[in-house]
């Protein structure tokens, strides 16, 4: 078997893998062994996924120049669900930072999505491939964020919460995007269309913003009572880590 069919293999089979355990560790209990036990196997799915790929995909963009743009997209989605669903595990481990971080997986991830970022965008509007310019910027903040995030001491309590919450609704607006672009043509879905593609990120950033507001309202209620005490879900999360 070759290189590129078992990376093919291996990446439908991990893709369907997080693209199934993607919805669970939303509903669950935030903390709780659920939530912990199938957030992992999502993240090491995605991983596989990812690596898978950008085997694939890498192959592609050097092999076939007409398929370079479609490739172009699978390796940035790649990059930018694996470094999200990295930064979303990293923030647990790292919580009880009081100053910057400038561990290499930290910032070179985040630097690495903010160039693949930055590349799709230049790619997508030199050769007029709306989905890459489009889509783009959502690895330019996502990898901009995560410098900002770690090159700075924590600037709230629970800021660990509230940036696992980011990376991994980010992770998982790439696997839906992926899933969505792959399957398009069985959907009745012509080309590469900017509009229908970003119905995930509009979803996950709306979804995001108000999943936001309402754990800092919580937060803020729970903080003049919270002296000697856990935040629910921090303890477990602290023994997850």
């Amino acid at each position: 078997m070759s290189l590129y069919l078992l990376a093919r293999w291996l990446h439908i089979a991990s893709g369907v893998v997080a693209f199934i355990t993607l919805w669970l560790p939303l509903v669950a209990r935030k903390g709780g062994a659920l939530h912990r036990r199938v957030g992992w196997v999502y993240v090491g799915a995605m991983i596989a996924a990812a690596i898978s790929a950008l085997v694939i995909s890498g192959w592609r963009f050097l092999q076939a120049p007409r398929e370079q743009p479609i490739a172009l997209f699978f390796v940035y989605i790649a990059v930018l669900s694996a470094a999200s669903a990295s930064m979303g595990v990293r923030v647990l481990r790292t919580k009880t930072r009081t100053g910057a971080s400038t561990h290499p997986l930290d910032v070179g991830l985040s630097t690495l999505l903010l160039c693949m970022g930055l590349f799709t965008v230049a790619y997508g509007l030199r050769m007029d491939v709306p989905l890459l310019w489009g889509f783009g910027p959502v690895g330019i903040l996502s990898g901009s964020g995560g410098l900002w995030y770690w090159l700075r001491p924590p600037q709230e309590r629970m800021h660990w919460w509230f940036q696992h919450m980011g990376a991994m609704v980010a992770s998982g607006i790439g696997t839906i995007t992926a899933a969505l672009v792959v399957n398009a043509r069985h959907l009745g879905i012509d080309g590469l269309q900017l509009a229908v593609f970003l119905g995930p990120t509009v979803v996950g950033v709306l979804g995001l913003n108000l999943w936001t507001r309402y754990y800092r309202q919580r937060f803020a209620r729970k903080a003049p009572a919270a002296t000697g005490r856990d935040i629910p879900g921090q303890a477990r999360s602290a023994r997850a880590s």
